[in-house]
Formats: structure tokens, sequence, C-alpha cells
């Protein structure tokens, strides 16, 4: 089933049918095929009848019902949808209604992407990696062949963008030269190009966000899409004074749609009202002591159990060491938040490049978060509010860069995770016991996994890993295994 992105939510209330978020492309190809009893076979599910969900819609609704809000602007913006490519939405109550859009392929996610690919990067997976690399360029590209802001609009060129399919990027090699090869070395030319294309993304973003909350009269803004992921554009929008809040669920890629789909089938099967603050992500698999304890005595590996696992692994993470953090259910969407992590000093300026090095085994120039007690955040960088989801980046305060060299960016920025004691109270206490040992109240923390591989799930996942790579210990539920 080709070009399907559907996420079956489950069995709902009443006449209940499966709720899918598709292209509409994907839905007539599934009734085709087979219709529910497809489903049957694919998923495990019985049969019931197929009810459409708009890509963008079950976006919308994954970022404004979370939220927490009682209305707002809800801005989408991805590489596509069904046949759009950005969309703006007016949210109030339960519900999300369309005020505007830019149809694919007017797409802000494929510029990005096509840009992506000329860097030496794989498109639709490491734009990311254009994020981190941007502070190291300087302005000067000019991309105006490829993108036009004006106004509360923008314009990307999707013909030379595209050509006859995606991944064609000969346009940009005209203008620019031959294309990066993959892993080589990265010259001023490319990090250059990535300065100018971050640059317009976040231009876009604002003046898009501008005019939505213009045109809605509502200050608080719900972000989702692909491009939502853009931790500096986001920033930038909530610094920029325009909003009170902002919001953007930690899913907030296609895998989030999954909530927005049930929300929608909610609705249809006339469920009430529904709306909170989605405060955590840690909705994932979760093992036992018993379970883990078990798993390291049938592999007979030698094992400990401190009376306090937080302020062991705080002692460890003060005296230098790299600790993998394995802890309750692991996170939903694509950040580690503190379960399942790899932490390391932030005061050390080497440690950036000995993780990038010896652990992740990646490129030495990107960039590791902080995770901040929440109450303490605000010392150390600037309008710092309420980020558990480590998608939004604040500049770090000019006395505390020193301090914190090894989660501070290049462009002096960081990329926050803020962490309150009612919401995970066994990472808050680490950070507390890192603080009394230092009088730092912020770690260094990034996804526990190896390059190209995902971040770890299960026990076996998490010894795996870190026999593989350079890391000092590992604090598995209650138990401690050191090399």
């Amino acid at each position: 089933m080709h070009d399907l992105k559907c996420f079956v939510t489950g069995r709902i209330p009443a006449s209940s049918s499966f709720v899918i978020n598709s292209t509409r492309r994907a839905a007539r190809e599934i009734r085709q095929r087979g219709g529910a009893g497809l489903l049957e076979t694919q998923f495990g599910v019985h049969p019931r009848p197929i009810r459409y969900v708009d890509h963008h819609y079950s976006h919308a609704l994954s970022a404004f019902i979370t939220s927490g809000f009682k209305d707002a602007a809800v801005l989408i913006v991805d590489g596509r949808g069904a046949w759009e490519a950005t969309t703006m939405w007016r949210a109030s109550g339960s519900d999300c209604a369309l005020v505007g859009s830019h149809p694919y392929p007017d797409s802000l996610g494929h510029f990005y992407a096509a840009f992506t690919k000329f860097l030496g990067f794989r498109p639709f997976s490491d734009e990311w990696k254009v994020m981190g690399l941007a502070p190291y360029g300087k302005p000067g590209v000019n991309l105006s062949r490829f993108i036009s802001l004006n106004g509360n609009k923008y314009r990307v060129a999707s013909r030379p963008l595209l050509g006859s399919r995606f991944g064609d990027v000969r346009a940009i090699e005209a203008e620019f030269g031959a294309s990066r090869k993959p892993e080589s070395e990265l010259t001023d030319r490319e990090k250059d190009i990535a300065w100018a294309v971050q640059d317009r993304c976040e231009e876009a973003m604002l003046l898009l966000a501008r005019g939505l909350v213009q045109r809605t009269g509502f200050r608080n803004l719900c972000l989702a899409g692909g491009v939502a992921m853009n931790s500096k554009a986001n920033g930038k929008i909530l610094a920029s004074g325009l909003i009170d809040d902002i919001f953007i669920q930690p899913a907030a890629t296609d895998d989030g749609t999954a909530i927005g789909a049930a929300l929608a089938g909610h609705r249809m099967a006339g469920g009430g009202p529904v709306g909170y603050r989605m405060e955590d992500a840690y909705l994932g698999p979760e093992y036992g002591e018993g379970e883990i304890e078990s798993f390291l005595r049938t592999c007979k590996i030698a094992f400990s159990r401190p009376a306090e696992i937080a302020r062991e692994a705080a002692t460890m993470l003060a005296a230098g060491k790299i600790v993998g953090w394995f802890q309750g259910r692991m996170e939903f969407g694509p950040r580690a938040l503190g379960n399942r992590s790899i932490l390391a000093d932030p005061r050390d300026p080497a440690m950036k490049d000995r993780v990038n090095a010896v652990v992740k085994f990646r490129e030495g120039w990107r960039p590791f978060a902080p995770s901040a007690l929440a109450e303490r955040a605000e010392e150390y960088f600037i309008g710092c509010k309420d980020s558990p989801f480590m998608i939004l980046t604040f500049p770090v305060r000019e006395d505390k860069k020193k301090i914190i060299p090894a989660v501070t960016h290049a462009d002096g920025s960081a990329r926050v995770q803020t962490v309150k004691k009612e919401i995970n109270p066994l990472y808050h206490s680490l950070i507390s016991h890192f603080d009394r040992l230092t009088g730092v109240p912020v770690v260094m923390n990034t996804s526990f996994n190896l390059r190209e591989e995902p971040i770890v799930c299960a026990p076996r996942d998490a010894v795996r890993t870190f026999y593989s790579s350079g890391l000092d210990a590992l604090c598995l539920g209650p138990f401690l295994i050191v090399k």
C-alpha cells in the first residue's frame, strides 16, 4: 500500500468505525483492495466501516486538543498532506476550522528537504542536521530563486526544486555547484547555504504566524507538522512578542496524527469535549524491576543496586562519567526526555566532542540539549518558558555560556527541556542531586541510541548499546552496571 500514511486508532465506542488518517489516494486504495478486510489482514483488527480524516485536520486536532488552550491559532507546516503543504486554523472549544492554506507543491517542508539532500544529508530525515549546521555559517547566500517571502505569505519555486520528481536537485546545483557527497568534509559553502535555508525557514514561519494571529485574533499558537520540529523557528516565534503562549505536541510529525485521528473518531462517535494540557510524553513500554533483574541474571551481567539510583547517577556525572539512563515508560515522539537518555556533565567543554566521538559515533559539530530544573531554567536561558518536550530553543545567558559550554551551541542557543518534579520525579531528583554537587541545575541529555539506530526501548536494547559504545555506566531501572 504505497503512499499509505495510516494510523488505526483502535476500537471506539458506539457504532464504531476505524478512523484512518491518510491521503485520499491511500484511502481509496484500501477500499479497492479489500477495505476493512485488508485492515484485518494487515493489522489484526475486526472489519468495520472506514472513516477518512484529513491529514492536516488530524495534525491540527493533535496540537490544539492537547494544548490546554480554550482557543488558539493553529499552524500546520509539513512536506505535504493530502493536497496541502501548509494550513491555518482557527480553533475554539473542541474543534478546528480551516481559514487558509498553501496547496502542494508550495511546500516549505519540501524546500527544506531539497536543500537537505543537496547538502549531502537524507531528505525527510536529516533536516535537523541542517538546522544544527546553520549556526556555523554566515549570511550572504541568496535563495530568492527558490523561495520568496511577501506580506504574510511565502512562495516556493516548486518546479525547479522538484523537477520531474522529488530529489532532483539539478536546479540547486546550477545555482551553487555540485551537491555535497554524503560523509564528505563540510566546507564554508555548505555552512553558509545551511544558514540561508534555516533563516528563510524561520522568516517564513514567523510571517505565517503573524498573519494567522492577526486573522484569528488569538494570541495562543499551536504548531504541528514536520516543520514544527524546527526548534529554532519555534523559539523565534515565541520571542517575537506576537503571541502569549505556544504549544507544540511532542510528536509533531506524522506519528502524532494518530492522536488527531483518535480525537476525530471520538467526535464522530458522539464523545464529549476533550481538552487538557499534555505535559509529558511518557506513553511507551516500561519494564518492572523483576523483569529487568531476571534479564541481567540470565545474561550473567554484574550489577549493583544503589540506595538511590538518582544520587548515584548524579555523582558519576559530576565525576565526568557518561551515563546511560533507562527508566519508566519510553517517550512518545523523537526526543529522549529523561527516560531513555544518555547523560553527561554540561560544564566540560570537551564533553560534546567526547560523546559525539565515542558514544554517538556522529559528526562532531552536532549539538546536545540541556535538561534543566523547570524552577531554575530561566536563570540560564533567556525567556525560557515551560518546555517539557525539548522543542523550543532559547538563548543561553551570557554569564552562563562558560558554565554550560557542552550544551551551548555555536550561536549561543540551546534546545531546552524543562523538568518538573511532579512530571518526572526521578529525573528531577537526578538533576537536583547534580545541582547540589556542582551548583549547576542542568545536565546534558541526548537520546539513548547509536548513530542510525532507534532509541532503545527494552533492557536488552540498552545493554547492547551500553557495551557497543563508550558509555561508562548504565542505570537500568534501580540497577547500576559499570565498566
